[in-house]
C-alpha cells in the first residue's frame, strides 16, 4: 500500500505517485491498490537517497539506474560464463578449453547493444 510505503520510506505519497508516472517504479495493482514489491521499495529508497542526499536531478536518476541496470546484467552474465568456464569438461587444461567460444561471449557481454537488456 502506498500509505505504508511512504512512511516506511518517509515520503509523502504523492511522491511515490510521481516517481510511478516518471517510470521510475511500477508497481503491481489490486483493483486500485498499489502493490509494492521488496525490490520496489529498495529501488524507490535509492532513488529517494540519490534526489535528497545527493541533490541528483530525474535525468541523472534516469542515467543512474540505466548504468545500475546495465551493471546488473553484466553481473549476471559474467556469473554464468564463469559457471559454464567452471563445469566446462577438460576445464582443469586450457588445451582442451574452447577460448574462441569464451572470448566471442566476453565479446557479446561488454560490446552489445545496451538496449537489448
Amino acid at each position: 500500500m502506498i500509505s505504508v510505503v511512504a512512511r516506511m520510506l518517509h515520503v509523502h505519497p504523492q511522491t511515490l505517485r510521481l516517481y510511478e508516472r516518471e517510470g521510475f517504479v511500477t508497481p503491481k495493482r489490486d483493483k486500485k491498490q498499489r502493490l509494492y514489491s521488496e525490490r520496489d521499495v529498495e529501488r524507490l529508497g535509492f532513488i529517494i537517497q540519490l534526489t535528497r542526499e545527493m541533490g541528483v536531478n530525474k535525468a541523472g536518476v534516469e542515467i543512474i539506474l540505466r548504468m545500475r541496470n546495465r551493471l546488473d546484467s553484466v553481473h549476471r552474465q559474467l556469473s554464468g560464463l564463469l559457471d559454464d568456464f567452471h563445469e566446462a569438461p577438460g576445464h582443469h587444461g586450457p588445451e582442451e578449453f574452447d577460448f574462441s567460444e569464451f572470448e566471442r561471449r566476453l565479446k557479446r557481454i561488454f560490446f552489445e547493444d545496451e538496449d537489448a537488456d
